[in-house]
């Protein structure tokens, strides 16, 4: 197939599909390479001194079990008793692996392997670290990185897997990155999942509540640097006593966005600028940067990751006006 085009539409000049494909893979190269980026700063995070003592253990994994059901919260507890009996060798191994997670993304010859190792790695954390991001015990928010952050690296590891949807002609030229491992239909059902879920938790967690949001902003400003300790303040005295009003503000916002998949390429761009601006403020002033400043910070929470995701669903300009083709001179 030599010519075609991602979005259609008559009175378009087609461009080679071969174009098409090349800068797919550009935009998907850039977004992995992103990924690793973030898993080695996971790594990173992990050798911090706090993570080497019993308290990561006692006081950060063995707490996300408290009001889990049995089934979930008794793994939790097995693990974090483990690592809180063998706090060095267990979070040099973590770290380790994180590490090696980010470098087998970033070198191309590896990077099938890592996205797979990446997504099992993951779901474990996903549970045994996270537990499960508190969407079984009424804890989750889009504002503390709902629906936990690791499971985001999974979801990323499929949509940036370096495979090629193929057509009755070749290589299908794709409308976003996120569309070429899976097909359209799912990658959409995928974002409607995410976003739609963000718009949910938005209105079902205690951010409703009067002093929910304001509550869960200011606790965040404790241990972080003065000038983001002002912006927790600060954020949180704008939506004292407005929980309410702020959660459902931010819900039809989410909500918003995630629909937007399914609208032509030009209100999706803006949804998910909107998206992308969310995300900042999500990682901003809900998750403090993921408290990476306070030396007990694992990983820089869910912004940057709802960001890479975003950035995936981008949709790919492909064509250009043009006079139509094979049309009959005019007289």
């Amino acid at each position: 197939m030599s010519e075609s085009t991602a979005l259609g539409g008559g009175g378009y000049s087609l461009v080679p599909a071969a174009t098409i494909a090349r800068q797919a893979r550009d935009v998907r190269r850039l977004l992995q390479l992103a990924l690793a980026a973030v898993w080695l700063l996971d790594g990173i995070l992990q050798f911090q001194p706090y993570m080497f003592t019993k308290d990561f253990a006692t006081q950060t994994l063995a707490t996300t079990a408290q009001g889990n059901p049995a089934l979930i919260a008794h793994p939790i507890t097995w693990a974090a008793g483990v690592v809180a009996h063998h706090p060095v060798g267990t979070n040099a191994a973590f770290a380790t692996v994180q590490l090696l997670l980010g470098l087998g993304i970033a070198w191309r010859p590896t990077l099938k392997p890592a996205l797979a190792a990446s997504i099992a790695w993951s779901l474990a954390v996903w549970w045994l670290g996270e537990g499960l991001g508190g969407l079984l015990n009424g804890t989750a928010s889009p504002v503390n990185g709902a629906p936990g952050a690791v499971i985001l690296y999974a979801l990323l590891a499929v949509l940036l897997w370096p495979a090629e949807r193929r057509g009755g002609r070749g290589v299908t030229p794709s409308r976003f990155v996120a569309e070429r491992p899976v097909g359209a239909p799912r990658a959409r059902a995928l974002w409607l999942m995410l976003w739609g879920s963000e718009a949910y938790f938005a209105v079902q967690s205690g951010d409703r509540s009067p002093q929910g949001l304001h509550d869960m902003i200011a606790q965040m400003a404790s241990g972080q640097p003065g000038w983001l300790s002002w912006i927790e303040k600060h954020t949180a005295d704008l939506v004292a006593h407005q929980g309410l009003a702020a959660a459902t503000t931010l819900a039809v916002l989410l909500g918003a966005v995630a629909i937007s998949v399914f609208l032509p390429a030009p209100f999706t761009r803006v949804a998910i600028a909107l998206a992308l601006v969310l995300a900042a403020v999500i990682w901003i002033t809900g998750e403090a940067l993921g408290g990476i400043f306070t030396g007990q910070g694992t990983d820089p929470n869910s912004g940057p990751l709802l960001a890479l995701f975003a950035l995936a669903y981008w949709p790919s300009t492909t064509e250009r006006p043009a006079a139509p083709r094979d049309e009959p001179p005019t007289t």
